[in-house]
């Protein structure tokens, strides 16, 4: 079914005692706005949760008859080849993948490092349309896949800012100590002593919120319908549960507020209604520690009309 409205939704997530998105720039300290101290979690992280649980609950999904293939994979995963995702689509649809492969199905004789594919314009849209049907990410956030083998480029429906703490957050850098080492010379060098130290980075408490956009225009032209905006909002709501790590210390979900539009253009502005949530730490509260000391405040007083807010967590 097609998306027909427009969406915007705030996303509230919390952490305590972990961090939530290192930067590898920094040492993979928490990342942070130098001037303010607001902590940040970029949207490339929040996205690749989202494709994890969708990975996760959906890759048992029965295979798309006249696609040939499952209509939930997600094209940017780990240690994916991209080019060889590409790749798949000129094959399900018979058109060679190199020059070189029209005169050979071969794969032995096909050319090492020749896998510029130009393509023609009807084979380009149509393996585009090949990717959005089978990628769930490719549909929802969008690729570039002109890169080799080209299935063109798509700007996704869905997009996601960074998410940023209401208050400016404090990093934390502790020792840790492994009794093992990795090796033999290491274990010479330490006379049997077997120890590895290490270092590891927390924010001992902070509350980000991020917001989103749903285009039902760019939804159209994906294929991205009322089904996965479904997926998509169960996985902001559960992402965290299937996330778990040291690193990462606690992590939940603590709010999915969607504003849902009657029409497609939409019926306002979606800053006057992200404004309507708003995150305040509780009076008394000098040192925050858990998501109690904080309140939420939604205001759902005087909606612009047209406009209906449904709270799927908080």
């Amino acid at each position: 079914m097609n998306l027909n409205n427009r969406y915007d939704f705030v996303l509230l997530f919390d952490v305590k005692d972990g961090n939530p998105n290192g930067d590898p720039d920094a040492g993979n300290l928490p990342r942070l706005d130098a001037e303010s101290g607001h902590g940040l979690v970029t949207d490339v992280s929040l996205k690749r949760k989202i494709r994890n649980f969708v990975s996760l609950i959906k890759e048992q999904d029965e295979r798309v008859p006249e696609a040939g293939e499952k209509r939930f994979e997600i094209y940017v995963r780990e240690k994916a080849i991209l080019n060889h995702q590409n790749n798949r689509a000129y094959s399900a649809l018979g058109f060679a993948s190199t020059p070189e492969d029209a005169a050979t199905d071969n794969p032995e004789k096909k050319k090492p490092g020749k896998e510029k594919r130009k393509g023609s314009a009807e084979e380009v849209e149509k393996a585009r349309a090949w990717m959005c049907q089978n990628f769930f990410d490719v549909r929802a956030f969008g690729a570039v896949m002109s890169t080799g083998v080209n299935c063109g480029q798509v700007r996704g429906p869905v997009q996601l800012t960074f998410a940023r703490s209401v208050e400016p957050i404090v990093s934390l850098e502790h020792s840790i100590t492994r009794m093992a080492v990795a090796t033999e010379a290491e274990a010479e060098k330490q006379q049997g002593d077997n120890r590895t130290m290490g270092r590891k980075h927390t924010v001992p408490y902070g509350i980000y919120m991020a917001h989103g956009f749903v285009s039902s225009f760019l939804a159209k032209q994906t294929g991205f319908g009322e089904d996965d905006f479904e997926l998509l909002l169960q996985s902001l709501e559960q992402m965290f549960e299937h996330d778990r790590s040291a690193a990462r210390g606690e992590m939940s979900t603590r709010g999915l507020y969607i504003f849902k539009h009657d029409s497609e253009l939409g019926n306002a502005h979606a800053h006057s209604l992200f404004d309507r949530i708003q995150v305040k730490r509780k009076s008394g509260v000098d040192v925050p520690r858990s998501f109690s000391d904080f309140d939420v405040l939604v205001n759902e007083k005087d909606m612009p009309s047209g406009v209906q807010l449904i709270k799927r967590v908080g």
